[in-house]
């Protein structure tokens, strides 16, 4: 049953674009392929088979537990949890090692969101960390001269496109409000990673295709050329990756806070960065020192559903406005559980047509209806109301795709009270479309390439848990690194609508909308597992099948983050990874869906609270992840 939190405190568009899109997808669908793993004995950590690299993707362990998506940022996290740091502390420095190991996923120049259950307070507590639009921002800002969209791939790699940074003041208010140690301290691994003769840093699969897909696409900046593409030539895997520009902005955040990065040197650079960013014979964007000056994190309440599974009866508890990923997580699965899955295999037709069909009305209401509930009133308790949810689970078909599912429904005709305020315009044939990460958008999904981010979680041996999804949205964000700075600034802002007039349009100090889900799942009011992953709109669908996979069918975390996916959210067009099988995607297709065959959707980490207390800690093997704990 879907329940709503009462206590709310609050990832031909271009001429260039079919060419550089599929490019970029061919590395974006990830290099590993999806396998079983079975559980290990407690205190052991083992190295799985991955054809992406050798990293720990499955460890077990009492004392501990960091998952992420590089191995020696998993490795930072652990040796803070080593050093008698908590999971917060652990999570800072993973957080400041991805920006160096992966600086085209996330960083300090982005942003995203981040649960804590505080062992000690036995409480979930969210700390929103989105980007903003400056308070130059305009709702136009997107369209041309002659109130056309500007392509996608010239918007993205423009100063118009960078929000307020929120990462490193998340960092820094975690670890005030639940770390152990100086922020420093958790800065240093990073600094020792980026500087040249420290821990060596070598680029990586994931990465060196993501160097040489942006340098092809022209989607870095000169100054990123300069570090990931030295004298024209992108960097190749194996080589080292040397940032001594990014070693000192982390030394200066390491001995004076983050001060200079908000209302110091570092922002006037960030500031003058963004507005000096005219390219594409596009003016920069109006950033200033006080937008910087003037953000802050919320801390809030994360939304929860319950579901009531064959396997587990479970609460979810993960992020509300602005990103989307809650509310549409927790609409697909009390659509889902009324159909009783775990009566059907789970790689049967009669699964994967119901979750298809259940992705398709999460994603109708979601395009209609919702944006920053700062500025727009957006219908969440209609939208997971019992019996609006019954009325929408009675569209589906059991035999057949059809059109309904892709038909926004009325929540606000369940939602208490009075609309006071949204402006919702005619959507219908923009939901053909599929975005990065963020919002509707307005052409061809082939026609823009897919979001990016990263998630990382962490535990300790109190029960402190974090579950944090970063972002600088596209690979490499706008492709523009601050000079003499070393990090990559973000382009949320093409997460708003490009066209005005939508609860998702863009408005000064606005929060773009988002998908990110970083999820802490409670069983018997208990602590029971953490679960997020990369993808922009198929982080709701990575996260949604994670759970069902453990709640309906009961399977180990490290099986349930295996299984197969598929991923369909607007239109007919259904994608499926290898594992479906043959002949039930030829069942899907006959039934009206259009499905194509990918190698891999989405790359969760999760960390499962064992009845023992032993954390396992599962890295998907779709990348080059790691799991390890603390010896």
């Amino acid at each position: 049953m879907a329940s709503p939190d009462e206590g709310q405190t609050e990832d031909s568009d271009s001429e260039k674009a079919d060419r550089l899109t599929a490019t970029k997808r061919t590395f974006l669908q990830g290099t590993g392929v999806a396998l079983g793993a079975g559980a290990l004995p407690a205190g052991a950590s083992a190295t799985m088979n991955n054809s992406a690299g050798n990293s720990n993707s499955v460890a077990e362990a009492a004392g501990g537990m960091v998952s992420s998506v590089h191995e020696q940022a998993t490795e930072a996290g652990v040796e803070i949890l080593e050093n008698g740091g908590n999971a917060v502390d652990a999570a800072a420095a993973v957080q400041f090692a991805l920006n160096v190991v992966q600086p085209h996923s996330s960083g300090i120049g982005g942003g995203g969101f981040m649960l804590v259950y505080s062992a000690e307070e036995d409480e979930i507590i969210a700390i929103d960390n989105r980007e903003r639009a400056p308070l130059g921002a305009q709702s136009d800002m997107f369209l041309d001269e002659n109130g056309e969209e500007v392509p996608f791939l010239e918007r993205h790699t423009n100063g118009k496109a960078v929000g307020v940074p929120g990462t490193l003041k998340a960092a820094d208010v975690a670890v005030k409000r639940f770390g152990t140690r100086e922020l420093g301290r958790l800065v240093q691994p990073a600094v020792e990673l980026a500087r040249s003769g420290g821990r060596e840093v070598t680029v990586d699969e994931f990465l060196a295709s993501a160097i040489e897909a942006n340098v092809e696409d022209g989607g870095l900046g000169p100054t990123a050329k300069e570090v990931f593409a030295p004298g024209g030539d992108p960097l190749e895997e194996g080589d080292e990756l040397a940032q001594p520009d990014l070693a000192d902005t982390l030394r200066t955040i390491r001995d004076e806070g983050i001060g200079p990065f908000y209302k110091g040197e570092i922002a006037e650079d960030i500031a003058e960065t963004v507005q000096g960013a005219a390219r594409y014979r596009k003016k920069g964007g109006n950033m200033t020192v006080d937008d910087l000056g003037r953000y802050n994190v919320e801390i809030t309440r994360p939304m929860y559903v319950t579901y009531e599974g064959d396997a587990h009866d479970i609460t979810v508890r993960t992020m509300r406005s602005p990103t989307s990923g809650g509310y549409v997580i927790g609409q697909i699965l009390s659509i889902l559980e009324g159909f009783d899955l775990s009566q059907y295999d789970r790689r049967s037709f009669d699964v994967y047509h119901r979750m298809i069909e259940a992705f398709q009305l999460g994603f109708a209401d979601r395009n209609e209806y919702l944006g920053d509930e700062e500025f727009v009133d957006i219908p969440w308790q209609g939208i997971l109301d019992e019996d609006y949810i019954e009325e929408r689970r009675k569209i589906i078909d059991p035999k057949k795709a059809t059109d309904a599912t892709r038909e926004p429904g009325d929540p606000f005709a369940y939602q208490p009270g009075d609309q006071y305020y949204t402006s919702p315009r005619d959507v219908k044939a923009a939901q053909n479309v599929s975005n990065a990460s963020g919002n509707k958008g307005n052409k061809s999904d082939s026609e823009r390439p897919s979001g990016q981010t990263t998630h990382f979680t962490t535990a300790d041996s109190d029960g402190n848990l974090v579950s944090w999804t970063s972002t600088i949205e596209q690979l490499f964000g706008s492709g523009i690194m601050v000079p003499d700075r070393g990090f990559m600034l973000n382009n949320e802002l093409t997460d708003f609508d490009s066209e005005p007039g939508g609860p998702n349009e863009v408005q000064p100090e606005k929060r773009p909308l988002s998908s990110t889900s970083p999820t802490i799942v409670l069983r018997d009011g208990e602590p029971f597992l953490t679960v997020g992953s990369p993808g922009g709109w198929s982080i709701i669908h990575t996260v949604s099948q994670i759970l069902l996979n453990v709640a309906e069918f009961g399977m180990n975390i490290d099986e349930a983050v295996a299984e197969p996916r598929v991923y369909s959210a607007t239109g007919t067009w259904v994608q499926a990874e290898g594992g479906v099988p043959d002949d039930v995607v030829d069942e899907l297709n006959a039934a009206g869906h259009d499905v194509s065959t990918v190698e891999t959707i989405g790359n969760a980490q999760s960390i499962r609270v064992e009845e023992d207390g032993d954390y396992v800690g599962v890295a998907d093997k779709r990348r080059n992840g790691s799991a390890d704990y603390p010896r």
